[in-house]
């Protein structure tokens, strides 16, 4: 798992890394700092979720595509990680009365895989002994002088620890980023979406996936939608995502299946009404925010990665594989320049927050997309469109989806190619219109048709029998 040649070189100087978060990105980020030689403690407020009995917090899935992938392959974790997901190809669209269609993600072959895998990556950064976990550590405070942390810890005792670089991943309401706030120039911005979520399982039926599994299901409804993701027990995990004053008029089981009767009637049966009734109301609906900031970090001492840095609303099935490639970009960063953080971390802002800004950006637009245009025509020509010139063009034209999914093409790079294309393709639309358009006028004029000359008396009497009822 570990065996680079940086683990020898590096043990010599040992730095302290601190990495304050224990989630996906945390976790990850311990195997990149531990397989380069560094002392790594990992810094969790949470009890370890392998042990807890109850886990509370978000279960919505996590798509892995190319950039997470990539990221995972640095540390030898992509063939593990790989062999316990669900491959899926296409989005399938459910309409209000019950037909299905799929939309493909990309080419053949290119596919998105679901997991739920916290416990992979925590139980490969536990395996480098150059690495601590340290859970149920909650963070007071720190210092932006001396690196210095202040935890506290589950029966309130209080830890000092001392780092020579502090990596926050502590999430969209990150401890760490609360003394970036503190700093002169430093821009940030959070937006709650007027939308919640709120989850759904649909159990197996004999045993089987109550709906073919290898597809991301969605019931678009222009201000809503509900989608369906499979898991590994032949579940579905459906999350129902509304503005909040829609979920506050459904108060009662008889409303949440009148409801359901009327936007995703096909459901009912899968999810079973009495499981509606109870699990509507399990949870009250979950807020979706977005976070933008700007430096990524301070001095020598500190940087932020995953939600920390850049929180998305999850509609790209971007959030994990963006944090990812934090990890990804910066270890290439470290490469560049022999691992001098007072180089590096400058860099790392340099070049990641525009990246993540534009991904923050898409995955508001994908939102509106995909509740909303994936009912219409215009758009699913478009998408034909695209998917045929990208086929014929490979290299010329790439779908924005292919671009953010499947390459690392830079996040913001892509939005421009995007709108670039956009135009391109447009045009030629209008063109060919209009060359039609010129084409049929001139055949009309060169051989107008043969038609029949009616007098206008007899044209006007057919059209009054027309319009009588009998």
């Amino acid at each position: 798992m570990h065996n680079s040649t940086n683990d020898n070189k590096s043990t010599s100087k040992k730095k302290v890394v601190a990495v304050v978060g224990g989630g996906l990105v945390g976790a990850l980020n311990a195997c990149y700092f531990a397989k380069r030689g560094f002392q790594v403690e990992v810094f969790e407020s949470r009890e370890d979720i392998r042990q807890a009995k109850i886990v509370k917090g978000r279960s919505i899935n996590l798509a892995l595509s190319h950039r997470g992938r990539q990221a995972l392959k640095q540390v030898g974790m992509e063939d593990t990680i790989v062999s316990k997901g669900i491959p899926m190809h296409s989005r399938m669209i459910h309409s209000l009365n019950g037909t299905q269609s799929p939309i493909p993600y990309g080419k053949k072959g290119q596919v998105i895989l679901l997991y739920k895998i916290l416990c992979f990556v925590t139980a490969a950064a536990e395996t480098y002994p150059n690495t601590n976990l340290n859970f149920a550590h909650k963070l007071l405070d720190w210092s932006t002088e001396t690196g210095a942390m202040t935890f506290v810890r589950a029966e309130g005792a209080k830890e000092e620890i001392q780092a020579d670089l502090i990596v926050g991943c502590d999430g969209a309401f990150s401890a760490i980023r609360k003394q970036f706030l503190r700093q002169s120039r430093f821009n940030y911005s959070q937006t709650y979406i007027p939308h919640g979520y709120l989850e759904l399982t649909m159990p197996p039926i004999n045993g089987e996936f109550a709906m073919k599994p290898n597809y991301l299901h969605i019931w678009p409804r222009n201000t809503f939608m509900m989608i369906a993701l499979p898991n590994l027990d032949k579940t579905f995990t459906c999350t129902l995502f509304m503005p909040f004053e829609e979920f506050e008029k459904v108060t009662t089981g008889d409303q949440v299946i009148t409801f359901f009767q009327k936007y995703f009637p096909d459901a009912i049966p899968l999810i079973g009404a009495e499981a509606l009734k109870r699990d509507y109301f399990r949870l009250p609906a979950q807020a979706m925010v977005s976070v933008k900031c700007s430096p990524y970090h301070l001095g020598d001492k500190c940087v932020l990665m995953g939600d920390a840095a850049h929180a998305v609303v999850p509609f790209y099935g971007q959030g994990m594989n963006a944090g990812f490639e934090d990890c990804l970009v910066f270890n290439e960063i470290m490469d560049q320049l022999n691992e001098d953080f007072s180089a590096v971390l400058p860099e790392y802002t340099r070049v990641r927050v525009p990246d993540d800004h534009a991904i923050a950006d898409l995955a508001m637009y994908n939102y509106v997309e995909m509740r909303a245009h994936v009912n219409s025509k215009l758009f699913l020509f478009r998408k034909y469109v695209d998917n045929f010139l990208h086929i014929i063009m490979p290299r010329t034209i790439i779908p924005l989806y292919t671009m953010v999914t499947f390459t690392r093409t830079r996040y913001h790079k892509a939005v421009k190619r995007w709108h670039w294309q956009e135009k391109v393709i447009n045009q030629g639309l209008l063109f060919c219109a209009a060359v039609s358009v010129a084409g049929c006028s001139y055949l009309l004029v060169r051989y107008p048709p043969n038609m029949p000359n009616i007098p206008t008396e007899q044209l006007w009497s057919r059209l009054q029998a027309l319009k009588s009822p009998f």
